[in-house]
């Protein structure tokens, strides 16, 4: 009996420091880059930071050798990780690191081809077999068929010509064609992603792939005219594949990697390629078919940040924050308390005197449907300023007339 607890102690002990070890993580991820015509070291250190936000990852970096290095050193181990996040676009891995790869997703790893991801190594067969389609490269009718939609039929193209092309980079509308998927499941089945590259005429093998959405390539801003595959899932083996081609990295990060959409739609096909099952809740900002939605910083936005931008608010610049504000207190208020926590950190900017009328106009306004008690007095001394007395006397009366 004694060894038996002695030995049960020793496992809780072990359990404990590999938990402490990893960040309380359930998932370990492995971003791969070092070399890429896109800017990478722009690119993998905020898709680390957009996975260690889940709470579910933790996330490594490794770098390849610069071009023309000896790559017989880039050898990462990739069994040590739940998942691979390829954010690469460069000279081809050495044959023992190729092999290793291979056995590792045939043995159950998980993969995330990230926007350029799907440029790499045209001449592996291997992996465009887990991309499933790809483009640039030498690309052509040799690796496959493209593969986009027309309406509600999904084609299969074997006509002569190079794989990958995109027009200017604008926002544009992503459709989910498989609303139960884990990754797609409970995200409307629309919604605008920021400005980005809409890859178009990717072409490969596409074996055992399914697109969860697509994108309508415009012709007005050099498109196909087609509906091209935007988010992909491929089985391999074991192993699960994630493939988007959203995410254009600027210098600085850019509008595409700070879209909503694409951060939701990389930390769930992260999660379902590392484990086959999705966990995490739609955020409240996730955009929608009436427009997109950013962060700027890449996390998502606390009521603290919201009403700290709202104090500061020029009404003829942006009214983002007090969207997301009006978009949280709908999402998350289901009693009254839940309404009286919003109302009271609202009162605290219409009495801040440092904030602006213009933020102070915005929540007056919010506040003439959802008040209560807790904001008359703030409202009343508001209405004795000329420039607000307006909006919190219409507070007021609405306030009245509720009860």
């Amino acid at each position: 009996m004694k060894n038996l607890v002695k030995y049960l102690f020793v496992f809780v002990m072990l359990v404990f420091v590999l938990t402490a070890c990893n960040g309380g993580a359930s998932y370990k991820a492995l971003i791969i880059t070092g070399q890429n015509n896109h800017n990478w070291k722009s690119s993998s250190p905020i898709l680390k930071e957009v996975l260690l936000q889940t709470g579910i990852f933790s996330a490594e970096i490794a770098k390849s050798p610069e071009k023309g290095g000896d790559m017989n050193s880039f050898n990462p181990d990739f069994s040590k990780y739940n998942v691979i996040i390829i954010d690469y676009n460069g000279e081809s891995w050495s044959e023992k690191t190729k092999a290793a790869f291979v056995e590792y997703v045939k043995n159950g790893g998980g993969v995330v081809s990230y926007h350029a991801g799907d440029n790499s190594f045209p001449d592996w067969k291997e992996y465009n077999e887990m991309i499933g389609l790809g483009g640039w490269g030498g690309r052509s009718q040799k690796d496959g068929p493209y593969v986009y939609y027309k309406g509600d039929k999904m084609v299969i193209d074997t006509a002569a010509g190079s794989g990958g092309a995109h027009g200017k980079r604008h926002e544009f509308e992503i459709k989910a064609r498989n609303v139960e998927h884990p990754i797609t499941k409970g995200l409307p089945q629309r919604w605008v992603h920021g400005t980005d590259e809409l890859y178009a005429k990717l072409r490969g093998p596409g074996k055992n792939m399914e697109i969860i959405a697509t994108a309508f390539s415009d012709t007005a801003k050099g498109g196909t005219g087609r509906d091209e595959p935007i988010l992909m899932v491929v089985n391999y083996g074991k192993g699960r594949i994630f493939h988007t081609t959203l995410g254009h990295p600027d210098k600085e990060g850019g509008p595409a990697l700070q879209c909503v959409g694409f951060i939701t739609t990389f930390q769930r096909g992260a999660e379902w390629a590392a484990s086959g099952k999705v966990t995490q809740k739609i955020p409240y900002d996730f955009p929608t078919a009436a427009g997109s939605s950013y962060r700027l910083d890449y996390k998502e936005l606390t009521l603290e940040d919201d009403l700290n931008k709202i104090s500061q608010y020029d009404i003829t610049k942006s009214t983002k924050y007090f969207t997301d504000l009006q978009s949280r207190i709908r999402k998350e208020s289901k009693t009254a308390d839940d309404f009286a926590k919003f109302e009271k950190a609202m009162v605290k900017v219409l009495e801040n005197k440092s904030a602006s009328e213009d933020g102070k106009k915005l929540l007056l306004r919010e506040l003439s449907w959802m008040g209560s008690d807790i904001s008359v007095s703030a409202i009343k001394e508001l209405a004795k300023n000329p420039n607000l007395k307006d909006e919190a006397e219409f507070a007021l009366a609405r306030l009245s007339s509720s009860k």
